[in-house]
C-alpha cells in the first residue's frame, strides 16, 4: 500500500490509539486533512501505516513530532470578529480597573490572537499595563509568532475581521509593510513573550486577568478537558476570565458552578471564587 492510500478505517484505527495512549481526540478532524498530514509524516519518516501505529504505541518521544506536524495551526487575526466585540464591551472594561493585567494565550499558534489582543489593548489605552504569555507546543510556529511579520495576502484577508470588530483605523495602522509582507509595529510585541507549554504534561506559570484558550480544546477527550480546566481555573485570578472558542463549552457540571457565563454564544466565563 502507498503511503497516501489511507483508507477511513486505518483512519480511525489511528485515531484511536492517539485517545487512548496519548489522551489526544482527533475524531472531530477533517478527514481530507488528517490524511494529507498522515500521508506526509509517513513520506518524510519513511513509515508504512504499520509502522507509523508501532512507533506511536511504542515510542513516546515520536509522539511529540507527531502532534507538532499533525495540529493543524489554523489561525487569523481577529479571527471570530463577534469574540472580539464581545471581549471589548464585557471583558476590557473590568480588566482596565487592575493595576496590571496579565494574558495567557493558550495554543497560540503562529501569534495572530496575541497581537489580535495586542493591538485591541493599545486602542483601549491599556497595552502599558499589560503583558500577553502565548504558548504552544510546537516551536516552529513559536518562532514565526515572535517574528511578528506575515504575508500581505493574509493581512488583506485580516483587515476583514478587523473592519468587523467595530475597532477604529485599519488593521495596517498597526503594521509596517515590507514588500510583500508586513511587520507587527514593535510597540506592540514589547509586552508579549511566547514560549514552549504543553497544556497536558506542564503546570501553571502565573496568576493571570484572563485566558484565551479558542479552537483548541475541542480535540481533547473528556477527562483531559477536565484536566485542562483546572490548571486554567487555578491559574486565574479571582474573577478572572476564561475565553474558549465559539464551537467549544464547559460541559462538566464540576467547573460550570466553578465559572460564571458572561458571553454564551463567544463562550466566556468568569471564575467564581478564590
Amino acid at each position: 500500500m502507498t503511503k497516501d492510500a489511507i483508507t477511513s478505517a486505518q483512519l480511525n484505527e489511528l485515531i484511536d490509539i492517539v485517545k487512548k495512549i496519548h489522551g489526544f481526540d482527533f475524531s472531530d478532524y477533517t478527514e481530507a486533512s488528517f490524511k494529507r498530514r498522515l500521508a506526509r509524516i509517513m513520506m518524510l519518516k519513511k513509515l508504512e501505516f504499520y509502522d507509523l501505529k508501532h512507533v506511536l504505541v511504542n515510542d513516546p518521544s515520536f509522539f511529540q513530532e507527531f502532534l507538532e506536524e499533525i495540529t493543524v495551526n489554523v489561525t487569523e487575526m481577529f479571527r471570530d470578529p463577534a469574540f472580539y466585540k464581545a471581549l471589548n464591551t464585557q471583558v476590557l472594561p473590568y480588566l482596565s480597573t487592575y493595576q496590571h493585567i496579565k494574558i495567557w494565550c493558550a495554543g497560540c499558534s503562529s501569534g495572530e490572537e496575541v497581537y489580535s489582543l495586542a493591538i485591541m489593548l493599545n486602542e483601549e489605552k491599556l497595552s502599558k499595563k499589560s503583558f500577553i504569555y502565548g504558548t504552544d507546543i510546537n516551536t516552529e510556529v513559536l518562532n514565526e509568532a515572535r517574528k511578528g511579520i506575515y504575508s500581505l495576502r493574509k493581512i488583506k484577508s485580516y483587515a476583514e475581521n478587523y473592519l468587523f470588530t467595530g475597532l477604529p483605523g485599519s488593521l495596517t495602522d498597526h503594521f509596517t509593510i515590507m514588500y510583500d509582507a508586513a511587520a507587527i509595529h514593535s510597540e506592540l510585541k514589547q509586552n508579549t513573550l511566547f514560549s514552549v507549554h504543553n497544556l497536558i504534561s506542564d503546570t501553571g506559570f502565573n496568576e493571570f486577568q484572563m485566558i484565551s484558550c479558542r479552537n483548541v480544546f475541542i480535540y481533547f477527550e473528556t477527562e483531559l478537558q477536565h484536566k485542562i480546566l483546572d490548571l486554567f481555573y487555578k491559574s486565574l485570578c479571582p474573577l478572572g476570565y476564561l475565553c474558549l472558542g465559539n464551537k467549544e463549552t464547559i460541559r462538566s457540571e464540576a467547573f460550570r458552578k466553578k465559572f460564571k457565563v458572561i458571553n454564551q454564544k463567544e463562550n466566556i466565563y468568569q471564575k467564581i471564587g478564590t
